[in-house]
């Protein structure tokens, strides 16, 4: 091949726009002992890519089977939906209704117990209305 040709190849190989029998001709010139010492660079590349494809791989692979998880996450999400549905909604809702009551029995109680300790207050002062009205009765009496 000329060596005008294979620079003109690896332009195009570099550009990526070669055949696959254009690369098979740079192939078998780089893989020759005829290789121009400018384009010496580029041997390695190609031989590379001889060598790598009569590799193949021996060992023996084991192959393990698949767990099917799937099974198991799907009965673990019905057992999830059913708790849901069973404590879900209905109970929340109870478990505030009892709170909210709760905290309205506190709220009410705090009220009473503010009037009762006024109310006791008004009484203590009823007494001294009380001894105001026994005076004035005894007043008017002696008049």
């Amino acid at each position: 091949m000329e060596l005008d040709n294979i620079e003109k190849l690896l332009e195009k190989y570099f550009e990526a726009s070669t055949t696959v029998a254009e690369e098979e001709a740079l192939k078998i010139y780089f893989s020759g002992d005829k290789v121009a010492p400018h384009l010496e660079q580029y041997a390695p590349l190609f031989q590379y890519f001889s060598n790598a494809k009569k590799e193949r791989f021996t060992r023996q692979v084991p192959l393990k089977p698949r767990k099917n998880y799937y099974k198991w996450i799907s009965v673990a999400a019905v057992a999830v939906l059913a708790f849901g549905i069973y404590f879900g909604p209905d109970r929340y809702r109870n478990y505030q209704e009892q709170k909210e009551a709760e905290f309205a029995y506190e709220e009410t109680r705090k009220a009473l117990n503010l009037l009762a300790e006024n109310f006791g207050r008004g009484t203590e002062k009823m007494a001294y209305l009380n001894q105001f009205e026994e005076t004035k009765q005894k007043i008017f009496n002696n008049n």
